[in-house]
């Protein structure tokens, strides 16, 4: 939990949940719901489709260069 927090508090974690955000806040609060209830598969699959973008994969690199 502490590397979420730490990763969601970066610079570049903040700009891959605002892009998640702008980009289809409706799966993105989906995704939120199906983990809140447990359902980590499904919500990891909507997860996995909205960070399929170029724009996504370049931040995610830069979260895993830290």
């Amino acid at each position: 939990m502490e590397d979420i927090m730490r990763i969601a508090q970066s610079p570049a974690g903040q700009q891959l949940i605002a892009m998640l955000k702008q980009n289809d806040n409706a799966k993105l609060e989906q995704a939120v719901a199906q983990a809140k209830g447990g359902d980590y598969a499904q919500a990891s699959q909507i997860l996995r489709t909205m960070l399929s973008s170029s724009q996504a994969q370049n931040l995610l690199k830069e979260l895993g260069e830290k």
